[in-house]
């Protein structure tokens, strides 16, 4: 048998994953380790979906996507992100799984160093392990509030560094980077010659302030844009932004996201999705229209719900005195339980799913910043989010403070 590209070896597998098939092993398992949105999808999604098939619309599409989803993500962007772009610059792929894969492999060559964030989703880095690049993680450190250090971003850059991972809101911390901190890693960029990767899957849950899309600034000292431009940036753009359908709509079995390229990408990209996908299932993307250009309350809705079930969360971590990051997005809870780890999270998390009954994601999955962590997704029932917090182990001394 022909052996496998020596590469391969490298792309770890997911620590997420591992907990959840060991759960659907198990009877009675509180599911609080993948981000699976527990809201219902709207009717009016659902029904454009069912209609498409009813149509036999089941023919290939143009490789970018159906116009009428392309232009809706057009004018979405324009109206959230401040981001005006124009058809030929948005490519729907198979969800932002894809959308990010797609996008690496635009900007590595063999052997070329990519920053990603630590903690971080882990897709980052397998994807790099899988197109033979070397992740590079910068550390986001719990003493600075899990906010990038630019001087230590700028001590991990050598001359094969090409990309710079952004991920706001963040997968796995529910932290929100300020305006501020965008533009610094935006001129950061700029300073270092490097291409940025945007994951903004979770946008539309930002709860303490406004999310910004690092794509709607400009480098510090560059000029201004002209208001009558209708592309979003000048030739010097060097952001890819990621979005999905999946987490704000409830729809990550659809497997829709899209990508947005800076100018002059159209030909590559075309021939890119040809070989990758061909494009992306007609029926799904009838339904993201849908979901784009329809009433908006639902998510409104989903994202007082995962607030609400935060706030609930938080409470109960306080009482019971278990650190924990103050979450502003996304639905995730980042918890600190080294105390009863032993310094192995991920053994840990597996002993307290057979223990216990529930399945947790164990920090060290997103990186060796994550050791002694643990993520929680809060788009549970707010029954089952409370218990399994109730089942964490607490600190030591609060147990002593607790006992008669």
């Amino acid at each position: 048998m022909p052996r496998l590209a020596p590469h391969t070896d490298s792309v770890p597998p997911s620590g997420i994953r591992r907990i959840f098939e060991l759960a659907h092993a198990l009877d009675d398992v509180i599911l609080l380790v993948i981000g699976e949105p527990d809201v219902p999808v709207a009717p009016a999604i659902l029904a454009e979906g069912a209609q498409a098939w009813a149509d036999d619309d089941t023919a290939y599409t143009p490789n970018g996507g159906i116009t009428p989803l392309r232009e809706a993500i057009v004018r979405e962007v324009a109206r959230r992100n401040g981001i005006h772009t124009d058809v030929e610059r948005v490519w729907v792929t198979n969800g932002a799984t894809q959308a990010l894969f797609l996008a690496m492999s635009l900007v590595l060559d063999p052997g070329d160093e990519v920053l990603v964030p630590d903690p971080g989703y882990t897709t980052f880095t397998m994807n790099a392990h899988l197109l033979n690049a070397v992740p590079v993680p910068y550390p986001l450190r719990p003493e600075n509030d899990f906010a990038p250090d630019l001087a230590e971003l700028a001590r991990l850059v050598t001359d094969r560094t090409r990309l710079l991972v952004v991920n706001s809101p963040s997968n796995p911390l529910g932290a929100v980077f300020d305006e501020s901190t965008l533009q610094a890693l935006l001129d950061f960029a700029h300073e270092h010659d490097l291409w940025i990767i945007s994951d903004e899957v979770y946008e539309r849950f930002s709860y303490e302030h406004p999310h910004v899309s690092i794509a709607s600034l400009e480098p510090t000292g560059a000029p201004e844009r002209s208001v009558k431009r209708t592309d979003a940036r000048g030739d010097d753009d060097r952001v890819l932004t990621v979005f999905s359908a999946s987490k704000t709509y409830a729809l990550t079995g659809a497997r829709v996201g899209w990508l947005l390229t800076p100018s002059g990408f159209a030909p590559l990209m075309r021939s890119a999705q040809e070989a990758m996908i061909s494009c992306v299932n007609t029926p799904a993307q009838r339904a993201v229209v849908a979901a784009l250009e329809g009433p908006q309350h639902p998510v409104d809705e989903a994202a007082a719900h995962y607030r609400d079930n935060l706030a609930a969360a938080t409470a109960l971590l306080r009482e019971r005195g278990i650190r924990y990051l103050e979450p502003t997005g996304a639905f995730y809870l980042w918890v600190d339980v080294s105390h009863a780890t032993g310094g192995d999270v991920a053994g840990w998390a597996e002993r307290f799913l057979l223990e216990q009954r529930v399945a947790v994601a164990p920090g060290s999955a997103f990186g060796r910043m994550g050791e002694g962590w643990i993520r929680l997704c809060v788009a549970a029932s707010r029954d089952d989010l409370l218990e399994g917090i109730r089942r964490l182990p607490a600190p030591a001394a609060v147990s002593d403070e607790a006992t008669p």
